[in-house]
């Protein structure tokens, strides 16, 4: 969520925070902050509630002296509501210490009355004062900022990313890290602190992830790490795959566009390098075929969009490699005591490798003694390092809070894995290998056929649709959670109800919702392949249209049984039923951000989300 920026080094480090937190704007945010020690030795802040130009224009009517140290900081309220005084940074110490943070602090209200107790006095409602003030307390006492954050940072219970500079250490930030992500990028002369790497990518691509329960120093001449008891820690840098332009909007009207035009190439880059003599083989999974060959369950967890991939994943995972898969919400996995144990794979989801609730059920897991995969869209991300083995997607920077590139690209991910899986158990011939991997390798050509000759058909009905309240979506098979995806993305930037159903429970409830000119988005399955799915999806189509619904069908070409009851038709190239998803899913994308662009509202940060949610 929160946005975090730190440097050190010999260039103006006002800009740096500023363009780091412009980087870092998609993870959502309500107030913006930075503070920095200029070369006088004196620490200036500016912080105000609203978006990061409010922050700017704040700075150009009322100049900060700028200097080589700095922190800055983008706020997702939750303790205390979006004002200036509960924005970040925070400062103690008597105004020589600044301190920011991401995450919640569990035991704020205890360490509070303490400091209390002892006289201190307090400016914001925040969690994140009560550790700035303690940390000046222990600063006080020690006089070195790391062996304080080190005191510090041990009583703290909860998730939190804490960011530190003194006045009186100028040239120095620290950083600590528990459940919450945190990472470094290397220069010459100069070294940064991100949320992730978005923040200094523009700089450097060489990077460093800090691991749990521990503590980083960043000054110009290094970098070190030790743990919250001291211990010196080896970290392994690696190389940031993609540049800053990536990242960059690049002449599209929203970050959202430019990754649904980027559909293609996210399963592509996925894809590559994975494919070998008309069989998926996983470099990333060498010498784990004995692990693949042992387990007799698969569960999948994840959240939103992200689960909804897992959701189409399992019926690729149970057809190829014939082991029965559970999909679970990772937030309600761990609550329920599950029932597993070595002989179990747990898969989690998720495309900032951060999500809090997937993290703590990984880590569940693996203290039951489950295995754990994970697929993940962020190189050095938590959620890998807790796993026991890794599948990255490669479809580059997702930068709208809404996903859609990082969906197909995870679906993509699923689908590699269930090919792999199934070669090394045999359940799956070298033909029927072969024929799906040409389906997969086909897909990035058929989802640009459909952004070609569909998005403008789209774009304009969804004009037309811009007064509309409620969008109900139904599927079959692998078309339900295609469903689902698809009333997830209206709800998350269109603001207005909608739902996705199970085409076959429509005569269990859900019929009472249809009445004259509810639009209803149905995803039709093949005529070819899935013919008796498809008689009973163009049954349902008769049944709510007889009720006046206004039907907008996703058919595959050449599917005529659909026209004399659908409104609108939107057309997507043939493909085998397992790989439909990837392409029926385009146009509710496509459609989506047309209705919330119609409404005028901000595709790229909805109301109330944020990017990554790294809190419970």
């Amino acid at each position: 969520m929160c946005g975090i920026v730190g440097y050190v080094g010999p260039r103006p480090s006002q800009d740096i925070l500023l363009s780091g937190l412009a980087r870092l704007e998609y993870r959502g945010y309500d107030s913006a902050g930075i503070a920095v020690i200029d070369g006088d030795g004196q620490l200036g802040l500016r912080k105000r509630a609203g978006k990061l130009k409010v922050l700017r224009d704040d700075l150009v009517d009322h100049p900060l002296a700028d200097g080589t140290t700095g922190i800055g900081h983008t706020r997702w309220a939750t303790h205390g509501g979006p004002t200036d005084a509960n924005a970040h940074p925070h400062l103690a110490d008597e105004d020589r210490l600044a301190v920011i943070h991401n995450g919640i602090i569990e035991n704020f209200a205890e360490l509070k009355a303490e400091l209390v107790a002892e006289g201190f006095t307090f400016r914001s409602e925040t969690d994140t004062e009560v550790a700035a003030v303690l940390l000046g307390r222990e600063y006080r006492a020690t006089g070195d900022l790391v062996t304080a954050f080190r005191a510090v940072a041990s009583r703290l219970e909860g998730a939190f990313t804490l960011l530190a500079m003194h006045r009186d250490e100028p040239g120095l930030v620290v950083g600590a890290r528990r459940n919450s992500p945190l990472v470094i990028g290397l220069g010459e002369g100069e070294n940064f602190l991100g949320s992730d790497v978005a923040a200094f990518v523009e700089h450097t691509r060489s990077a460093l992830a800090i691991g749990q329960d521990e503590i980083v120093a960043i000054t110009p001449a290094g970098v070190t790490v030790t743990d919250f008891h001291g211990e010196p820690v080896e970290v392994e840098p690696f190389e940031v795959v993609w540049d800053a332009a990536a990242a960059e909007k690049g002449g599209w009207s929203s970050f959202m566009a430019k990754e649904v035009s980027e559909e293609p190439e996210a399963v592509a880059n996925t894809v590559r390098g994975r494919i070998r003599d008309g069989e998926v083989v996983i470099p990333e999974l060498d010498g784990l075929d004995s692990l693949f060959a042992g387990i007799t369950r698969v569960i999948v967890i994840a959240c939103g969009t992200a689960a909804y991939a897992g959701m189409v994943g399992k019926y690729a995972l149970e057809q190829w490699a014939r082991i029965p898969v559970d999909v679970e919400l990772a937030h309600e996995f761990r609550y329920r005591d599950p029932v597993i144990g070595p002989d179990t794979l747990v898969v989690s989801i998720s495309q900032s490798g951060e999500t809090m609730d997937t993290l703590m059920a990984v880590k569940y897991a693996r203290e039951q003694g489950a295995r754990t995969l994970s697929i993940c869209n962020t190189q050095g991300a938590t959620i890998p390092r807790e796993s026991d083995a890794i599948v990255y997607t490669h479809a580059g920077p997702e930068v709208a809070v809404a996903s859609t590139k990082a969906f197909v690209a995870q679906i993509t991910a699923l689908y590699l894995l269930g090919l792999h899986i199934g070669r090394i158990r045999g359940t799956l011939s070298p033909a029927d290998s072969a024929r799906s991997v040409a389906e997969l390798e086909a897909v990035p050509g058929k989802i640009s056929w459909v952004l070609e000759k569909e998005q403008a058909h789209i774009a304009q009905f969804s004009h037309w649709m811009a007064d509309t309240q409620s969008v109900l979506f139904l599927g079959r098979h692998v078309g339900y959670p295609i469903a689902l995806e698809g009333a997830l993305k209206l709800k998350e930037i269109s603001y207005i109800h909608a739902e996705g159903f199970a085409a076959g429970e429509l005569k269990h409830g859900p019929i009472a919702l249809i009445e004259p000119g509810q639009p209803v988005f149905v995803i039709v399955p093949s005529p070819r392949e899935s013919a008796e799915l498809h008689k009973k999806v163009v049954s349902n189509i008769q049944e709510i249209r007889a009720r006046g619904a206004r039907v907008i069908a996703v058919a595959e070409e050449g599917d005529a049984a659909v026209l004399p009851f659908a409104d609108e038709v939107l057309r997507i190239p043939l493909a085998g039923p397992l790989f439909e998803p990837l392409l029926a899913v385009v146009p509710l994308h496509i459609f989506a951000m047309g209705l919330a662009t119609a409404k005028g509202l901000d595709v790229d940060q909805p109301r109330n989300l944020a990017k990554s949610v790294t809190v419970e």
